[in-house]
Order: C-alpha cells, then structure tokens, then sequence
C-alpha cells in the first residue's frame, strides 16, 4: 500500500516523468523507499496513520482495510508527520542556516529528499574514535547555534513534531496496564518492568531554560558530513520546545547501543570521548544548573534506551530492520541488564554526577560481557 502511494505521490509531483521504484530501506518507524524520477536518485519517506511501522503492524490502528482507510484521510491532512517534516526541513535550509537534505518534492503526503554522501557522525566516530569529543562538540554546537536563530522558534510552532521527543515516547509507550502487556512482549519483561517503575518514580527536574528549540532526533546517523569537507548536514528533523540536553541525550544513548551492539575494539575510546564532552558541556553552565543538567541527562538517556529497545524487540517478523537495530536485538539481554543495573541507583541519591558516572560503569559493563 505504502509503495503504491509513493508511486502515486511522484507521479502527481513529476507529471510525465519516468518513476523507477528502488529498494526499501529498512526502518522501525516510517516508510522510507529509494526510487529514481527522470535518472535522478531520491529517497520517498511516507509515514503510516502517523504511528511507528512496528505499532502498526501489531495492530494499533486496526485491520488493514481499517488502515488503508485511515491513511487515505492521513495522507491529505496538513498537520501529517510528513506535511511538518517538509516545513521542518525548509527551517532548517532557511531560518536556521543549517545544512540539511534537498528537499526535492512534497505531494499526497510523500516526503521526496535528494541522497547526502558522506559518512555520519557514527561512522566518523568509528574512524576516528580519538575524535569523539571534538565530534561531539561540533554537532551539538552547530545545532543550537543554528535552531537559536530568529525565526526558527515562530516555525516550529506552527509544525512542532512531539513525536520523536524522548519523554513524550516513554509517556506514550508505558502509560497505564497497556504498558505492561507490551512490555511482555518483548521478551524481558519482568527486567524492563523494574527499570520502567524506578523511572516512572524518580523525581524530576528539568533544567531551565526549557523553551528553546530542539533538533529533537539528534541521532548519530541523522548528521552527516559530505565527502567534499563541508559542514554537517542533518535529516530526520523532530524540530520542538523544549531543552537542548534532549539533543545531547539522544546522541549518547544511541551510541552507547552502537557500543553495547558492537563492542568494536576502541569502545573504551569513545566512551572517554563521550565521558569527556559530557563533563566539559556540564562545566560550561552556571554551577547551580550543573546537577539539574546532569539529572536530566542521565534520566532522558535511560528513557530513550529503553524506548527504542522495546521497538526493536517488538518488531514483527518480516519487518526489515537495519544492521544497527538487528544488531541491538542480538544483545538484547545485555542492553536490559544495562538499564536494570544503571537504574538501581536512581532512589538511594539525587546526585546527576554520580548517576552519570554509574552509568558509564554500567555501560563499560555491557560493552564487555
């Protein structure tokens, strides 16, 4: 169905021209689907009823002739996932002066992005593991410097994507018994059920100020770096309000399950890296913002492990699932004792610098069994 629309979609954006449908790449949450119009090589991302594919393919929105109805309506709906990403996307070319993907086309709800050469941040990362920090710093400060910029916030409010937001997913994934039953499915309930209790409990204190702008889906693989030298350009916008130690967190956790998936040679390298540009972004706030800061990084990093975990292990079979998400499933069992053993300690102290420290002891942990 999916494939038919993005079909459709091009051939209403490019009347008369020579659609080629390509390979679908392999995603947990949107379609996303290689094609060439005319010889030129694009990408088509369309998004399902607006939920993840895995949530979908569980049955969240129904039976399929429930779904091909509802995405008939989704698809024409101006506050569609895809309708905000391309308003998203223009932001981040225009107003926020960052390098971002051609947006090519946009018509019946079809996202049409032209391909970025170069390796991505956790490629580099991989390359140059020395270089963690200095990566790091340089995405994280590109991003802020660019979403700071006047113009941005009055956009974002008008196509805010809460979606892709850590809080808002671990609110929606483990509210009430619905949680539990899905959290039975994945396999590890009985750990993961600890680790949402102790998270759901902790006292919370975002760090101030929390009405900036975010990139919101600051994952490693979403910054790239054009083989040509230029600056990063970054894809997959979840533009929203909120605190910029979401971006942060975001990066890490994704990271540290690239580490804890892989366990490459150099991880004790990057960890540093990661450890160090951890610190250093904390020493740059005033001292009475650190811990709260710390707290809340420590908190969301937790929050978006467990998140994403919980899609890749409830993912169907016959979904395709990239070698990073694969490989995430295969140490599954690591990854849940990670989060029980570095959620723990959350109630016997409120110090952040603690948590963060147990956190990486707990990540080291992982990373070698």
């Amino acid at each position: 169905m999916a494939g038919e629309q993005v079909l459709a979609a091009a051939r209403s954006v490019w009347p008369g021209a020579e659609v080629v449908p390509g390979p679908v790449t392999p995603s947990v949450t949107s379609y996303v689907q290689r094609l060439t119009v005319d010889g030129r090589d694009l990408y088509a991302k369309v998004s399902v009823c607006g939920v993840s594919l895995v949530s979908l393919l569980r049955g969240a929105c129904g039976d399929f002739a429930t779904v091909r109805a509802r995405q008939a309506a989704y698809l024409v709906s101006p506050g569609s996932l895809m309708a905000r990403e391309a308003v998203q996307l223009r932001t981040l070319a225009g107003p926020a002066g960052l390098g971002t993907v051609t947006l090519a086309g946009f018509g019946r709800g079809v996202l049409f992005t032209a391909p970025v050469t170069g390796p991505t941040l956790a490629d580099l990362i991989e390359a140059e593991p020395g270089r963690t920090r200095e990566l790091l710093g340089l995405v994280v400060a590109d991003v802020a410097k660019g979403l700071a910029r006047a113009g941005v916030a009055e956009t974002v409010e008008r196509a805010t994507i809460r979606e892709r937001g850590i809080s808002g997913t671990f609110a929606r994934k483990f509210n009430g018994l619905s949680g539990g039953l899905y959290l039975r499915q994945t396999g590890h309930g009985e750990v993961l059920d600890r680790v949402v209790t102790r998270l759901r409990r902790t006292r919370r204190v975002p760090p101030t100020p929390a009405g900036t702008v975010v990139f919101g889906d600051l994952k490693p693989e979403h910054a790239t770096f054009p083989v040509d030298g230029g600056r990063p350009v970054y894809l997959d916008p979840g533009l929203m309000r909120g605190n910029e130690v979401a971006d942060t967190a975001k990066l890490v956790s994704r990271l540290v399950l690239g580490l804890v998936a892989s366990r490459p040679i150099a991880a004790g390298v990057v960890l540093s890296g990661i450890d160090s540009f951890v610190r250093a972004s904390a020493r740059r706030l005033p001292a009475e913002e650190r811990e709260g800061w710390l707290r809340e990084l420590v908190l969301l990093v937790l929050m978006d492990t467990l998140n994403i975990l919980s899609t890749y292990l409830t993912a169907p079979e016959g979904l395709p699932l990239s070698p990073h998400a694969a490989g995430v499933r295969g140490r599954a069992r690591s990854v849940a004792d990670l989060l029980d053993r570095a959620t723990a300690p959350l109630a016997a102290t409120e110090d952040g610098a603690t948590w963060w420290r147990l956190y990486l002891t707990r990540v080291r942990e992982a990373v070698a069994a």
